[in-house]
Order: C-alpha cells, then structure tokens, then sequence
C-alpha cells in the first residue's frame, strides 16, 4: 500500500494529518443503540402526529428511560426530516374599529 513512504510522510505530502488518514480507514456504521434511538424517535413522531419537536420528543425519550442530549434528538430528527414546523396563527395587531379621532399631523419630511 504505502511503498517506500513512510505514513508520516505521506500524510505531509498529501497535506493530511495523521488522524485523519486512520480515521478515513475507519468504517462508519451507524451504532446499535443509535439506530434505536432513531427509530424510537420516529415512534414517537408518528404517535403524535408530527407535533413534537425535538424539545418534547428529548422529554419523551427520557421519561421512556432512553438517556439523550437534547443535540443529538436534534441532529437525527433533522438526517431524517421530521422536524416538525407548525403554522402560526394570523394575529391582528391593529383595531381599525375604534373611537377615537384620527389625527391630521402629516409628517414634515420623509425619514
């Protein structure tokens, strides 16, 4: 694999370091317990309807026994898209509807 070169060197030459050569040798699966959480997650998205967040879904994970950051509820809710995002309400701020006298003090200058 490596020839003459020494490890060390080829990761000088390649402008690598030397835990990143190894890591990249590394296989990355997805854990057991992981793939658990995930599905757990996706349970309890589904039992809900898609109204938890990742805040009240890390709740529920917990009173279930599943120990679990808040981060990590977060990052596997958004590989699997299931964030879950709720239309606000339209809120009327302004009562056109009143009594009161409409004031005829137009503005000077423009802003």
């Amino acid at each position: 694999m490596q020839g003459s070169l020494s490890i060390e060197r080829m990761c000088h030459l390649a402008c690598v370091s030397r835990a990143g050569f190894y890591r990249s040798f590394k296989e990355h699966q997805p854990e057991e317990e992981e793939m658990e959480v995930r599905s757990t997650i996706q349970k309890i998205a589904l039992e809900h309807r898609w109204r938890y967040g990742y805040r009240r879904i890390t709740a529920e994970l917990r009173r279930r026994g599943i120990p679990v950051n808040h981060k990590r509820v977060l990052r596997l809710m958004r590989e699997d898209n299931l964030l879950a995002v709720q239309p606000r309400a339209f809120v009327v701020t302004t009562d056109s509807n009143h009594e009161l006298e409409v004031s005829l003090i137009w503005p000077v200058a423009s802003n």
